[in-house]
């Protein structure tokens, strides 16, 4: 299942891509200005199977009016495709982008953070790791 995760900002959204087995995220291009009919674009010139949007809730788990603002954004982008679109808690994505820019990293910050985004998805939806004990299932 291939993935696009965006990172929504009133200047640019940040974009990356999943591999074709939902594994791994690449950045893309930032979409500047942030145009649904661009991420359209993508999603068609992907093969997207699902648009994940990042929601910039609060550390407390609050809604701002930028919450607003992404779901609006979310439901523009969900009328020209026709993939499902959904939204991703993206807390502390700003952070760890802005660590790996300083680590070197190539692409545009905002593209990091959706990378983050989809890498925290992807995980989120594989479930816990094989193999490891969870906090429950130590030996007795």
């Amino acid at each position: 299942m291939r993935v696009l995760a965006l990172d929504y900002g009133a200047a640019r959204c940040g974009c990356a891509i999943s591999d074709p087995t939902g594994v791994l995220a690449r950045p893309l291009p930032v979409i500047e200005p942030p145009d649904p009919r661009a991420v359209a674009r993508l999603v068609a010139e992907h093969a997207v199977d699902l648009v994940v949007v990042g929601l910039p809730v609060g550390l407390g788990g609050q809604e701002g009016a930028q919450v607003g603002i992404v779901r609006r954004f979310c439901d523009e982008v969900a009328n020209l495709v026709n993939v499902p679109v959904e939204t991703y808690d993206e807390r502390l994505t700003t952070r760890l982008a802005q660590r790996t820019a300083r680590a070197g990293a190539n692409a545009a910050e905002d593209s990091i953070a959706a990378a983050h985004i989809l890498e925290s998805y992807l995980q989120a939806r594989s479930g816990p790791p094989s193999g490891g004990r969870g906090p429950s299932e130590e030996p007795e």
